[in-house]
């Protein structure tokens, strides 16, 4: 696999899927000529209820955090048995974030700033006797 393929696992994968799925075993009637061998993104995208410009965004890694409702849809659209739809489930929670979480309480914040976790600890002092901190 390229180092561009690597880096969009979900991408590469949803395209192989989509290659295994007839339009007859979705649903979509036969008829005119095809360029491409099982779906096309329009009708996965149709069937699973996304836009097509979502879907292409997906397939090319430009989004990079699914919803679990989305790849649900997918996942039932493409056909996946439940080992192949963890599996995918697994690449869509596997990419890295592309910034780093803001901190969620005043102790992560401490730990992540050694200096800063002395200043927290004179305003919690502080705060003891402060009437406008509730102790």
């Amino acid at each position: 696999m390229a180092a561009g393929q690597d880096a969009n696992r979900l991408g590469a994968y949803l395209r192989a899927r989509r290659g295994l799925v007839s339009p007859e075993q979705a649903g979509i009637p036969p008829g005119g000529t095809r360029r491409v061998r099982g779906l096309r993104r329009e009708e996965v995208a149709l069937l699973a209820g996304i836009s097509a410009d979502y879907y292409l965004r997906l397939e090319r890694g430009r989004d990079a955090h699914p919803s679990t409702q989305v790849l649900d849809a997918l996942a039932r659209v493409l056909r996946l048995d439940e080992v192949e739809r963890l599996y995918l489930h697994s690449l869509a929670t596997s990419r890295p974030r592309s910034r780093p979480r803001r901190a969620t309480s005043l102790g992560a914040v401490a730990d992540a700033q050694p200096a800063t976790s002395v200043a927290i600890a004179m305003l919690l002092a502080r705060g003891a006797h402060d009437p406008f901190c509730g102790a």
